[in-house]
């Protein structure tokens, strides 16, 4: 096979899967890991991926690699709509208590769902992300409290020092929370460091936390760690995490649900 030939089956790969592994790549091309190696950093160089330990990903999936809320809104949305329906089994039937919605996507679609689930309960929403703040303004049966900051448009989630402090008073029966990446050695993490404050104020602060993350964010590593794995009571996903990560989440005692 020429080396045209295989960059054409790794740029393939890539698109598939979003990263790939030098081991799986030199065992399906029949190649050496050495010609693997080889053949990423020339595709590195043009630009086509980056390479990371054991392997590379696509260029945009860096560790402060971050798309705007509109754009993810549109990305995967029958897996966020699952997940965020399954994610809502961590309430009990007649449930009463205190939720904190973390700002994303995800967790905007379990907004959506939750007047519904509970319905005839009495139940206190908090949240620091305005458009969950705005779906959430006019549901019956809940209350509503919004921390306030300096609001990042590219998430539209409150932040800084005082959104901080104003998680950190807080102790809320079950928090759900959103991820840009999720790995076995790193943990949970997102590109902002003021993003990551409020979320780790938020994973302190539980009582219980029901981490929401699609399985395209599993391998991946942001720039900012907010909570470690053993921090997390249960990750809410469409797919089973890869062996390793599987075997981290067991190790970490976190329930594993798919959606």
């Amino acid at each position: 096979m020429y080396a045209t030939e295989r960059r054409e089956l790794i740029e393939q790969a890539l698109a598939a899967d979003s990263r790939v592994a030098v081991s799986e790549l030199a065992e399906r091309l029949g190649v050496t890991t050495e010609t693997v190696r080889r053949d990423l950093a020339v595709l590195e160089d043009a630009g086509v991926l980056r390479r990371v330990h054991g392997g590379a990903v696509l260029t945009h999936r860096g560790s402060l690699a971050e798309t705007d809320l509109r754009e993810r809104a549109g990305r995967q949305s029958a897996a966020k709509r699952a997940i965020a329906v399954r994610a809502l089994d961590a309430l009990a039937h007649g449930f009463t208590g205190s939720l904190f919605l973390d700002a994303g996507t995800t967790t905007a679609a379990l907004a959506e769902s939750l007047p519904a689930r509970i319905a005839g309960s009495r139940v206190e929403v908090v949240t620091h992300a305005v458009a969950i703040a705005a779906a959430l303004s006019t549901a019956d049966g809940l209350a509503l409290s919004v921390v306030g900051g300096r609001v990042r448009g590219v998430t539209g989630a409150a932040v800084g020092a005082r959104t901080v402090e104003a998680v950190e008073a807080l102790r809320p029966d079950v928090a759900f929370v959103g991820a840009n990446a999720l790995s076995a050695s790193f943990g949970a993490s997102t590109p902002d460091p003021d993003e990551a404050d409020v979320k780790s104020a938020i994973v302190r602060s539980a009582r219980r936390v029901v981490l929401l993350a699609d399985a395209s964010k599993f391998g991946d590593e942001s720039l900012q760690r907010f909570a470690r794995l053993d921090e997390i009571d249960v990750l809410v996903t469409d797919e089973h995490p890869d062996p390793a990560l599987a075997d981290a989440l067991e190790a970490a005692d976190v329930e594993v649900w798919v959606a």
